[in-house]
């Protein structure tokens, strides 16, 4: 009876501990803020046969990233359209206006991450769903982790850098309606770029 018992309570004991193991694994990942001082989301479009350069200069993000715990990593972003900048107010006010974002009536773009998968070395990927106007999309963001290290200047904190390069087609987003729905003068593909710098406390 007495090994009956011993062998119950570890047997106990080693679920237990497989349970917290299957638990760990889908608990968030280490939270990141992005310092937006030294980041950018930045878009590049062909106007006739030029690329002009963009960004959107406000935005904001839920980040849970680890390398060693994908279960529990996901990103969460949104981006205000009224924050779009061309260095041109002529040309934002239109990016805003019916023919393009239309603002008024859908006031954000938002990326939703599902799951992370790594590829090799330093590479990820971020599948999800991207929605523009009343569209969503699935879309996959590639991204690289630059590198992560102690801050020189915090104590107790970790800052890290990932750079993020991806493709959309504006078309597919309705972003463009009427004349504007042609892509001669606006071009249709849109080259993205993600440059960001997050900081984690420990």
């Amino acid at each position: 009876m007495k090994y009956i018992s011993l062998f119950l309570t570890a047997f106990l004991l080693s679920f237990g501990t497989v349970l917290a193991g299957a638990t760990n694994e889908t608990d968030d990942a280490t939270a990141w803020q992005i310092d937006k001082v030294h980041s950018g989301i930045n878009f590049t479009i062909n106007h006739f046969f030029t690329p002009v350069d963009g960004n959107f200069s406000d935005y904001d993000a839920t980040i849970h990233f680890d390398p060693e715990n994908l279960a529990g990593s996901r990103i969460d972003v949104t981006i205000p359209v009224e924050s779009v900048n061309t260095r041109n107010e002529r040309r934002d006010n239109h990016l805003r206006s019916e023919d393009f974002f239309n603002s008024s009536v859908w006031p954000s773009i938002r990326f939703v991450s599902h799951t992370i998968e790594h590829k090799e070395g330093n590479s990820y990927v971020a599948h999800g769903e991207l929605t523009i106007r009343d569209n969503t999309h699935s879309f996959e963001l590639p991204f690289e982790l630059l590198g992560v290290m102690e801050h020189p200047m915090r104590d107790n904190t970790l800052v890290a850098g990932i750079v993020a390069d991806a493709q959309l087609m504006r078309t597919d987003f309705g972003v463009g309606v009427g004349d504007w729905a042609a892509t001669a003068v606006v071009g249709d593909r849109v080259n993205i770029r993600l440059n960001l710098e997050l900081i984690a406390q420990q």
